[in-house]
């Protein structure tokens, strides 16, 4: 076998095996040349082969291939010191479909070491996160925690926002997630490889508000002793999230509708126009609308920021979730302690599902990290508590967990849809009183319904 055949048959069996594969590849050089495009990467973004191979990737897609997150929009080597990439991306099939790909990508080098491109492996997970959210079975999404039918909701509007630039308002009560949502819209968006430009609107002094949101030139005040940028630059490409939107002074608010309506704005004290690529997302705990019927926002931003609203419910209209959120904070505190971390007795569970959740999702987290700290066993025992959870709660007979020694019998002998659905009708929806008619504590039934929408379904009746 000569050289060229050798070549021509090691190139068709490496065709063959990429073409096999259940992920789609994509590979291209430096300068964006497609170079291999397999089968599963036609399906899944409905271009063929002989459409794609040897043309810049931004061409035969139109636009970046991973939208904000290429990393070859400005012709710059990536840097893959820190070996492969890995992140969401949405992308527009040629047929004009929105579908979701877990990508992960890697350098492709020389023997000498030298860049010679990338390798981007794809799957689409699109209808694998639809099914989950259809069954309202998705407990995380980007970072947030929850299986709550409310969750599930927006779980899906962050998804579905993600694929277009329109301004975001985010509300809620303090603690419930309003950056959390915010920063999980730009990462799966494709400003997500911009920056996430935070900013506390109240937290700023009115007199340099302007400053810090649109910066200043040399000169424009006594102390301005160079230029500088503001937010808004800052988070060019990116996202400018404006957190307590509600405590912009009604000036400020002014040049920001102008930002929104042309898309630049003039530094402090400049005259000159910067234009800038940015999403903005706000957020607030106030109700914007009564703040624009007492004069305090302005009715036309109000109109231009709330274009897709989010309301994040309160952590006590959403206490089945308190498990999980326990869970994922245990599990967290676990991999940043040198030392184990000890497990939530189930009296203690019972004591924070009765709590009525101020400071939400936050002042829950703050909970657990007191309880760790506080508790000297394997178990958090309510006398490890906060004592503004624990009062007016009787814990001497509390700290032996009665409900571990219950859990010795398994809970499945006691525990299914029909004798759940019994007892949560002779007890008229009281989930209390039906754990104790059932004979496992609340924490446990708890769980059970966090299992079976069918269950918390029926239990809405009542």
């Amino acid at each position: 076998m000569t050289d060229l055949t050798q070549s021509v048959f090691e190139k068709e069996n490496l065709n063959l095996v990429l073409d096999n594969l259940k992920l789609g590849i994509i590979a291209h050089t430096p300068d964006r040349k497609i170079t291999v495009f397999n089968k599963e990467a036609q399906k899944i973004t409905g271009y063929l082969k002989e459409e794609v191979v040897g043309k810049d990737c931004h061409t035969v897609f139109q636009t970046p291939f991973c939208g904000g997150k290429c990393s070859f929009c400005d012709n710059n080597t990536p840097d893959f010191s820190c070996g492969t990439k890995e992140y969401p991306v949405n992308i527009v099939t040629k047929d004009g479909l929105d579908r979701q790909l877990d990508m992960t990508l890697s350098a492709i080098t020389g023997k000498d070491d030298q860049f010679k491109g990338v390798i981007a492996s794809f799957k689409d997970v699109t209808e694998t996160f639809n099914l989950s959210l259809r069954a309202e079975n998705l407990s995380n999404f980007a970072g947030i925690i929850g299986k709550d039918k409310a969750m599930q909701d927006i779980f899906r509007q962050i998804r579905d926002v993600a694929l277009y630039n329109y301004p975001v308002n985010v509300t809620g009560d303090t603690g419930t997630g309003k950056e959390r949502v915010a920063y999980a819209i730009h990462d799966i968006s494709s400003y997500g490889n911009g920056a996430f430009v935070p900013v506390n609107c109240g937290a700023i002094p009115e007199g340099i508000v302007e400053s810090e949101l649109f910066g200043h030139v040399k000169g424009a005040f006594s102390g301005a002793v160079k230029e500088r940028k503001g937010r808004f630059e800052l988070a060019h490409k990116g996202t400018l999230f404006l957190d307590e939107v509600a405590e912009l002074p009604l000036k400020t608010q002014v040049k920001i509708l102008r930002f929104l309506q042309e898309g630049s704005f003039e530094k402090v004290g400049g005259e000159k126009k910067v234009s800038v690529d940015v999403r903005i997302i706000s957020a607030t705990n106030k109700n914007l609308k009564d703040e624009v019927n007492k004069g305090r926002f302005r009715e036309d931003l109000y109109y231009r920021l709330n274009v897709i609203p989010i309301h994040l419910p309160p952590l006590q209209h959403r206490k089945s979730d308190i498990p999980l959120l326990v869970a994922h904070f245990l599990k967290e505190a676990e991999s940043d302690s040198p030392k184990a971390v000890p497990q939530l007795a189930d009296q203690s569970l019972n004591i924070m599902l009765d709590y009525h959740w101020p400071g939400n999702v936050r002042e829950l987290k703050n909970v657990i990290q007191f309880s760790i700290v506080r508790s000297h066993g394997k178990k958090i025992l309510p006398s490890d508590l906060p004592l503004e959870i624990t009062q007016g709660k009787d814990l001497s007979s509390q700290n032996f967990d009665t409900d571990y020694i219950k859990s010795m019998i398994p809970a499945r002998e006691k525990l299914n849809i029909e004798s759940v659905k019994t007892a949560i009708e002779k007890t008229g929806g009281n989930k209390s009183k039906a754990a104790r008619l059932l004979g496992v504590g609340r924490a446990t039934l708890y769980r059970f319904l966090g299992q079976n929408e069918e269950i918390k379904q029926y239990i809405d009746q009542f």
